[in-house]
């Protein structure tokens, strides 16, 4: 299929294709006159593609779990996999406590701000 139908049938981008496909998540072959085929695999492999980002992981794990894909959600248990997998976990677990951490402290100076506004307007 040409990367016009790809798109419409994943609704993702023909521009953010290419990229998936320059950096070595999906392929394709090239006809004779220079134009991407994939093959019709490659809806299902967008769609992990767009499943594992948005599970947070970045382009570099997904390209290294992408053979361990199993029919249907899910990996296989290939080797390095699971380790992969709990490092970003534990990534995504930092970030997590930073961003509450941010999120206290921007509620603290919020209050302090309304106190400080309702002390000088009196």
């Amino acid at each position: 299929m040409l990367i016009g139908e790809l798109a419409r049938r994943t609704g993702v981008g023909e521009r953010l294709l290419r990229y998936y496909e320059r950096i070595g998540l999906i392929r394709s072959d090239r006809l004779a006159n220079g134009y991407r085929d994939y093959a019709d695999e490659t809806v299902e492999t967008v769609r992990r593609v767009r499943a594992l980002l948005a599970a947070g992981l970045p382009t570099r794990v997904i390209r290294q779990v992408l053979p361990c894909a199993a029919d249907g959600p899910g990996l296989r248990p290939c080797p390095g996999v699971l380790d992969l997998l709990r490092a970003q976990l534990d990534v995504l677990d930092r970030r997590t406590a930073e961003l509450t951490e941010a999120r206290a402290l921007l509620r603290q100076t919020i209050a302090a701000t309304e106190s400080a506004a309702v002390g000088n307007a009196g």
